[in-house]
């Protein structure tokens, strides 16, 4: 069940590059951490090239595209080796999609305690305990 948020510039505004970011970085949640599409939640959104700035400059000054990538999921649910996979081939996805990109793009794996992580009410480690009775 992991919330992934996206926010990108291009130096050319490309609408329909939020469904492509969408359908990407879900598929790479299931293929590369094993999350359920049935529950992961995604959102993407285009930010104003003149608000973003690396070391001071626009990225998009320099024809250059840049994105954020924030996906929470439940601590001990992904080995190391897992999410760094998916580190990897979230950066080369979206190199592919929005073309040559500013190095300092980042994607943040966030791994937070099934006590303070949920949805629809319930906590993941009240989930699990549901499922694991006894």
């Amino acid at each position: 069940m992991p919330m992934i948020t996206v926010r990108f510039v291009t130096p050319t505004p490309r609408p329909e590059l939020i469904q492509q970011i969408a359908t990407l970085v879900a598929q790479l949640g299931a293929e590369t951490l094993d999350k359920d599409p049935g529950v992961t939640a995604v959102l993407v959104e285009p930010a104003d090239p003149q608000n973003w700035f690396i070391a001071g400059k626009r990225p998009t000054d320099a024809g250059l595209s840049a994105f954020w990538l924030d996906i929470k999921i439940t601590a001990g649910t992904n080995t190391k080796g897992e999410t760094t996979a998916f580190v990897s081939a979230a950066y080369d996805g979206m190199r592919a999609l929005l073309g040559p990109l500013h190095e300092e793009c980042y994607v943040h794996v966030h791994a937070t305690d099934g006590d303070a992580y949920g949805y629809g009410g319930r906590t993941q480690n009240g989930r699990w305990a549901a499922a694991h009775p006894g």
